[in-house]
């Protein structure tokens, strides 16, 4: 049966978020998602004027592709997909999942293999740089048992927070972004932090809809090699399908030196990818006032209200510092009382404490001022 919310989410998928225009080319990339879902996100694209191309995946498919470890077969299949998406305007991905750690058994060497021959050549490359694009997780009953809801309040949830006023948000981010711009030296603590880096130079960008949905956070990068100190983040966090709790790193001129978790090992095997994977490409505000508890997705849980991400891997281009790599993984602390507190400061001014922030001109973010 056809849900009415489904219209409602495509169409803030192709009006807000894609802007899709007559003429645009459009992909629709959709993994473990109702067959209804992709037809409203066609239809949609189609009133808009765009010519609409799609691919269905499933997990338990991608898990036995990658398991195969045949570099042949990825750099082929890196090449077909890349091909197309260098044809496309927009790019629109829904992620589902029926078990969020479908991919745990998928050895590093599979990974790796996919990684660098089919998602970078791919994604990293083309999509996120050259189309307009927007990714979304599709909420299945794993998802409401991760956030330890019941399926029904689960989905209620999702498609009010996918669904909120991000215009209205995107105005009150202005002055946050403006204070990143201007910033010189940051320093965060809180319980196992004590963090200072440089935003010298580096610009910011804001993030209201138009690339992750859910959405809520303004982004920059820090200076490469300017981080010192340590920093315990205080979510759990899911990378290549495990799970991991108290993740502790510790940075000597911007490199990460020790790392910490509980899977220590598989930490270091992802930090090893590559050099820049012991870099930081990221530091971004989590700032959606719905998303208040992690639930191991990081696209909602780099939006937590009070948390921070600082992220391992390869910078964007609209903020870059230079950092190469085929790791991305947003790692997030979150700073709100329940989870220990922290400040953040900037040039010696407290901008947020315990989750809050503390100027006036950013106290519009503020959950009370959001919702």
């Amino acid at each position: 049966m056809k849900d009415p919310r489904f219209d409602k989410l495509a169409d803030v998928l192709i009006r807000h978020s894609t802007r899709l225009q007559k003429g645009e080319k459009l992909l629709i990339e959709a993994i473990d998602t109702p067959p209804e879902m992709v037809v409203a996100l066609i239809r949609r694209a189609r009133q808009a004027g765009g010519e609409v191309f799609t691919t269905v995946k499933q997990n338990t498919i991608l898990r036995e592709l990658y398991r195969q470890e045949s570099q042949s077969a990825m750099q082929l299949t890196g090449a077909w997909e890349a091909a197309r998406m260098a044809e496309m305007d927009a790019y629109i991905a829904l992620r589902g999942s029926h078990n969020i750690t479908e991919l745990s058994d998928v050895s590093d060497t599979g990974m790796k293999l996919y990684q660098q021959h089919w998602w970078k050549p791919v994604h990293i490359d083309i999509r996120v740089p050259k189309t307009k694009w927007v990714v979304l997780r599709w909420p299945h009953p794993s998802m409401a048992q991760q956030a330890m809801m019941s399926t029904e309040v689960f989905e209620d949830f999702y498609f009010n927070v996918c669904t909120l006023d991000y215009s209205r948000m995107a105005k009150a981010m202005d002055a946050l972004a403006k204070r990143m711009d201007e910033a010189d030296k940051v320093t965060i603590t809180g319980p196992g932090t004590d963090l200072t880096f440089s935003l010298a130079g580096m610009r910011s960008v804001k993030c209201s809809g138009e690339r992750n949905i859910p959405d809520g956070e303004v982004y920059s990068a820090p200076v490469r090699d300017s981080v010192n100190g340590e920093l315990t983040y205080t979510a759990r966090t899911i990378y290549r399908g495990v799970v991991h709790e108290n993740i502790r790193l510790r940075f000597e001129k911007g490199r990460i030196v020790e790392a910490t978790s509980s899977k220590t090992a598989d930490l270091n095997a992802v930090l090893d990818t590559d050099e820049g994977a012991r870099y930081i490409g990221e530091f971004s505000f989590g700032l959606n006032p719905y998303i208040t508890d992690p639930m191991l997705d990081i696209l909602f849980d780099e939006k937590i209200s009070g948390s921070f991400h600082f992220t391992p891997g390869e910078a964007y281009e609209k903020a870059d510092n230079g950092n190469r790599s085929q790791v991305h993984w947003d790692m997030v602390c979150i700073q709100t009382p329940a989870y220990g507190g922290g400040e953040i400061e900037f040039d010696g001014q407290v901008i947020r404490k315990d989750g809050l922030f503390v100027p006036k001109d950013l106290q519009p973010l503020n959950p009370e001022n959001l919702r």
